[in-house]
């Protein structure tokens, strides 16, 4: 994270941001630092450490949307097709996507090392993708870039993992994209809704 910024100030800023171009504020240097430090330090159950990520920069991010579009073009009728297209495109526009995926052998390993949680470990994995996740998406934001996250598994995923070498047992989850951004997030700050938090959070035993 850029040292410049304030963790919950980072955390507030962390937006949808859509219009994207294909500048970066930092180096690809930098970007490999954060999903690294993400991957060595998220927690996760047991210290399971089932995430995985593959970084796509510049061609092969275009690459990668390319392919996205390819294989719905075969799934969709035109006009969705047509319509899903304008969307490919503006994440093709932007600098890179992340890959975000969580490894089904590591994960199976720990359900066996530990039968009495077997049920838990799917669940567990999730969560710590998230956490990788949203890391990721902080801190690429806190540098300048503009991210949105995407979900076009599982129809992508046979393509990817022959045009990227990434193993069988790597599960795809999410997409990152991110650019610089070239107009506000998605919903602006002044129309972004909170419900109450007297809904959302109790507190016991305070002083």
């Amino acid at each position: 994270m850029s040292s410049t910024k304030p963790f919950f100030t980072a955390v507030k800023d962390r937006r949808t941001y859509y219009a994207l171009d294909s500048s970066s504020p930092i180096p690809d240097s930098r970007i490999q630092e954060i999903v690294k430090h993400a991957i060595l330090h998220c927690p996760s159950a047991f210290n399971s450490q089932t995430t995985r990520a593959v970084i796509l920069l510049n061609e092969e991010h275009k690459k990668m949307w390319d392919i996205t579009a390819e294989v719905y073009k075969q799934q969709l009728p035109e006009e969705k097709f047509n319509h899903a297209n304008q969307r490919f495109q503006g994440f093709k526009a932007g600098y890179g996507t992340i890959l975000f995926y969580e490894d089904t052998d590591s994960v199976r390993e720990f359900q066996n090392k530990f039968k009495t949680y077997e049920d838990k470990f799917p669940g567990w994995s999730e969560q710590t993708n998230g956490m990788h996740q949203y890391t990721v998406w902080t801190a690429l934001e806190a540098e300048g870039f503009g991210v949105n996250l995407q979900h076009y598994n599982p129809l992508i995923d046979v393509r990817l993992e022959t045009e990227f070498n990434v193993p069988p047992t790597w599960n795809l989850k999410a997409q990152m994209v991110f650019g610089n951004p070239t107009s506000g997030p998605a919903i602006p700050d002044d129309k972004k809704e909170f419900k109450p938090i007297e809904e959302r959070m109790k507190v016991y035993g305070a002083k």
